[in-house]
C-alpha cells in the first residue's frame, strides 16, 4: 500500500505535467548569447565559409595567376587588333607583341620575389639605451695554427 505522502507527490506531479500541456506561449527555439567573446584563448581556429585558408604564398601566388590571366587577355585582344587592322603580319612580330607583356611580368615578379627575401634576410635593427657609465670592450681574439694560440691585442 502506497503512504499518503507518495499519493500527494504523485498528484503534484499530475497537476505539474497537466499545467505544462496547457501552456499556451512556446518555448523559445532560438537563443542569442550577447556576452562579448575573448580576443584570444585556447580554442583552435575554425574554418569559415567561402575560400578555404590558404597561405600568403599561394595568396599571393592566386593573386600573379589572375593579374597574369587578364595581361594575357589584353595581350591577345591587342594582337587580334593588329592582325585584324593589317591584314597580314610578320609572326616574329606577332610573338613579340604576345610574349612580351607576360616575359615582363615573370621579370618583375621575380625581382619583387627577391627583394622580399632580401628584406627577410636583412638583420634586425636593434636599439640600446643605457644608463650610467658604460666601458666597451674591443679586444678581438686570433687564433692561428696547428696549436691554438690566443692573442688578445
Amino acid at each position: 500500500m502506497t503512504a499518503p505522502t507518495d499519493r500527494a507527490e504523485v498528484r503534484k506531479l499530475a497537476a505539474a505535467i497537466e499545467e505544462a500541456l496547457t501552456q499556451t506561449e512556446e518555448p523559445p527555439t532560438a537563443f542569442r548569447d550577447e556576452t562579448e567573446p575573448p580576443r584570444f584563448g585556447p580554442a583552435p581556429p575554425v574554418p569559415q565559409p567561402g575560400r578555404p585558408p590558404m597561405s600568403q604564398k599561394a595568396v599571393d601566388d592566386s593573386v600573379r595567376m589572375l593579374c597574369g590571366s587578364a595581361l594575357t587577355l589584353a595581350v591577345g585582344g591587342a594582337g587580334t587588333g593588329l592582325l585584324w587592322a593589317s591584314g597580314h603580319a610578320n609572326p616574329y612580330v606577332v610573338g613579340i607583341v604576345c610574349a612580351g607583356p607576360p616575359a615582363l611580368a615573370l621579370a618583375v615578379s621575380r625581382v619583387v620575389r627577391r627583394f622580399r627575401e632580401a628584406v627577410a634576410a636583412a638583420p634586425a635593427e636593434q636599439h640600446h639605451h643605457y644608463t650610467g657609465t658604460v666601458h666597451q670592450d674591443l679586444r678581438q681574439t686570433h687564433t692561428s695554427g696547428v696549436w691554438a694560440r690566443t692573442n688578445n691585442q
